[in-house]
């Protein structure tokens, strides 16, 4: 044999090799295929499957979930690319479909990144999904209601993938550590919690990219435990010193938000920054900063939340690249914003309240009345329709329960469009203190 001559097949990834054959095999997702009710598994089960759209992050398992209906549908399976494909390989696809339906063999039809087909693309799968001819399985990253035609969104039904939380993503590093068939197992390799945590930050929900950092961490490792300088040579970035359940990133984003809240731009850039460079979410940053718009700002600036949702969306149209700094344009605006914590407070002491008066009747006047019987009973009796009232204002009218006439909750401040607000408040007490009908 030359010397020469060696064994070049690739090595299989171990994400693939560790694909999931069966719905046991699978981490996560459990409202979809939890074996006690998860929707999808049920349909399955009763070989009801119609054609779906599975939309989802990268690496929460869409391409493995076709797969594996494929199996239990027992169907013949087709596969496009909506990055590589075009009109006439989906012609040619349904050609075969037609073929198969002949010899009333069943065709799965899956078509991956299927946002990317245009209308025209999107249009040629109708008839055939109409007909019956294939079971049509879409996956997607992006939302399925902008980035699909109506026709096509109304002949599906649309399954949601989660990301992967912390629990499922840790017991898939287990299993491919401990498996000794198509994991790790032969090599008897542990890992150090804080390098597990890490990977999992890292990785983002994604389970195709947390074991592919394994793998490569697992071949950097000169021992027999995985560390974090393992992990950090087989990603080439340096791991921070938290996890996502940990003080220290609690830690970091209270002083997130005390940033924000405190009117420094300057120093919550930082701490998103912080944030994201030890492998946190954008997005927690992003839920964050929408509590702030609720929270701290209020009415002062109703832009805020807007803004907040905003930079929200963004981040999923366009992905973390665009997003995050979308969260960073977001974040700046609320530091700057008028601040107002009056509708936190206010709405605190109305919850309080409530459960003290939870027995408290509505009042006769405020009661709804759809029947004849019920207007008889008093229901509805001397109410005052607002916009037959001058200003579209009942003055001197109460909507409290009797006994808590009178009760205030919202102070608004005189910061930012808040301070409208209050002035537009003293306007109304006023006219009730006028009102000659007091109730």
């Amino acid at each position: 044999m030359n010397e020469l001559d060696l064994d070049t097949a690739p090595a299989v990834p171990l994400a693939e090799i560790l694909r999931p054959k069966t719905l046991e095999d699978v981490v996560g997702q459990v409202p979809l295929l939890g074996p006690q009710g998860g929707r999808l598994r049920l349909m399955l089960a009763h070989g009801s499957l119609g054609s779906i759209i599975l939309w989802g992050p990268p690496g929460t398992g869409k391409t493995t979930l076709a797969e594996l209906i494929a199996q239990y549908t027992n169907a013949s399976v087709l596969r496009i690319s909506a990055v590589t494909s075009g009109v006439k390989d989906i012609r040619a696809a349904m050609d075969t479909a037609e073929e198969n339906a002949r010899y009333n063999q069943r065709t799965l039809l899956f078509v991956d990144e299927v946002h990317r087909f245009n209308k025209s693309q999107q249009d040629a799968f109708l008839p055939f999904v109409e007909s019956g001819v294939v079971t049509f399985i879409g996956a997607t990253t992006e939302n399925p209601s902008f980035e699909l035609n109506k026709a096509l969104l109304s002949r599906v039904r649309v399954y949601v993938l989660k990301t992967l939380e912390h629990e499922a993503l840790s017991e898939l590093v287990e299993r491919a550590l401990s498996d000794t068939e198509k994991g790790l197992g032969d090599r008897a390799l542990g890992i150090e919690e804080t390098a597990r945590n890490a990977l999992i930050d890292l990785s983002g929900g994604d389970a195709r990219r947390l074991l592919t950092y394994l793998e490569l961490a697992a071949d950097f490792t000169g021992a027999n435990e995985i560390t974090v300088s393992d992990v950090e040579h087989a990603v080439g970035e340096k791991v921070a010193s938290y996890d996502n359940k940990g003080d220290t990133f609690y830690d970091l984003i209270s002083a997130f938000h005390k940033s924000v809240r405190g009117s420094d731009p300057d120093a919550a850039l930082y701490w998103y920054a912080r944030i994201l460079d030890g492998g946190g979410d954008a997005l927690y940053v992003g839920r964050r900063l929408l509590a702030i718009a609720s929270e701290d700002i209020g009415n002062a600036d109703p832009r805020a939340m807007q803004l907040c949702i905003n930079a929200w969306d963004t981040f999923h149209r366009v992905g973390p690249a665009e997003g995050e700094r979308a969260i960073a344009q977001a974040a700046v605006y609320c530091a700057l914003a008028a601040k107002s914590n009056a509708v936190y407070m206010a709405f605190n002491e109305a919850k309080a309240l409530a459960r003290k008066t939870s027995d408290a009747p509505v009042p006769m006047h405020l009661r709804n009345a759809p029947t004849s019987l019920m207007k008889e009973l008093g229901h509805g009796d001397g109410y005052r329709y607002a916009h037959n009232e001058p200003n579209a204002f009942a003055a001197g009218e109460t909507y409290f329960p009797d006994g808590l006439t009178n009760t205030r909750f919202y102070h608004p401040n005189e910061r930012g469009l808040e301070k409208a607000l209050k002035a537009k408040r003293d306007y109304l007490d006023s006219l009730n203190a006028q009102s000659p009908i007091k109730r």
